[in-house]
């Protein structure tokens, strides 16, 4: 059975106005991200007052535009926005970048931790927490957007995709959504009452996600313009390889500095 059911991913429109369901997705993980640090504070695992919590969705929010486009356009796709220059910040026609969006929030909330003198890895620990939900919602997005979809299958799931031939294909967004978002949450959530030092969490959460898009890369179309690299895997491969190489350099570091986490059960 091949499944072609297709979405319309505008939700209505008010003249020029279109609310779409991939920001709906967004606004969606991130209010649900707000509520799970708010979740956090009463458990007495984020470091700051409530009231704190606004101003660092707000600069997260920042962080993820900037760093996914940036990384799209400089990584995925620089031949092309290298002649078109006036596009780079043109998101509305798509191109952002995962590992790009998790460099930008990275970035704010070590800018955040140092303005109010916390630990950067306790914050990156309520971030893996809280923000990995949203992973699920915006891979739904991306399949009602009908983009980042499969490799073409002859699996009996297999979707028709606009733009992505006759033939049907690996619902990969789904995939990725199932395994990072819910899986990885699920465990992150298990994980941060019983993490002994800080920054367990993140790392677990750059190596659970290095794996899980590793293993998706298989089943998901490379982009068109990059294709593969050394003989068969993908430039999301190898920024998942790196990442999970950093995440050993993180927990190392994490270990030596050994700042014990004074909430964790056994």
């Amino acid at each position: 059975m091949t499944i072609n059911p297709w979405f319309d991913p505008i939700i209505f429109s008010v003249g020029p106005l279109a609310i779409r369901w991939y920001g709906l997705m967004y606004v969606i993980g991130f209010v649900l991200g707000s509520n799970l640090l708010k979740y956090l504070f009463r458990k007495k695992f984020w470091p700051l007052d409530e009231k704190a919590i606004e101003n660092y969705v707000t600069a997260l929010i920042l962080g993820m535009f900037f760093g996914a486009r940036f990384a799209y356009v400089f990584i995925y796709n620089w031949d092309y926005y290298s002649q078109n220059l006036g596009e780079i910040l043109s998101v509305w026609q798509g191109g952002l970048s995962f590992h790009g969006a998790v460099a930008g929030m990275c970035l704010s909330t070590y800018l955040f931790a140092k303005k109010h003198k916390v630990r950067f890895l306790q914050l990156t620990d309520c971030l893996a927490v809280a923000g990995t939900q949203g992973l699920f919602f915006g891979r739904v997005g991306n399949f009602i957007n009908a983009e980042l979809y499969g490799r073409i299958t002859t699996s009996s799931l297999g979707f028709i995709f606009p733009g992505g031939g006759p033939l049907p294909r690996h619902a990969s967004q789904l995939y990725e959504g199932i395994l990072e978002g819910i899986i990885l949450f699920i465990f992150l959530f298990w994980l941060h009452r019983r993490q002994k030092i800080y920054g367990m969490v993140s790392t677990a959460f750059m190596a659970g996600y290095g794996i899980f898009r590793f293993i998706v890369e298989f089943f998901r179309e490379p982009d068109s313009q990059l294709g593969y690299y050394f003989g068969g895997i993908t430039m999301g491969q190898i920024l998942c390889f790196m990442m999970i190489l950093l995440s050993g350099l993180v927990f190392y570091s994490a270990k030596k500095q050994n700042t014990k986490n004074p909430i964790a059960v056994s």
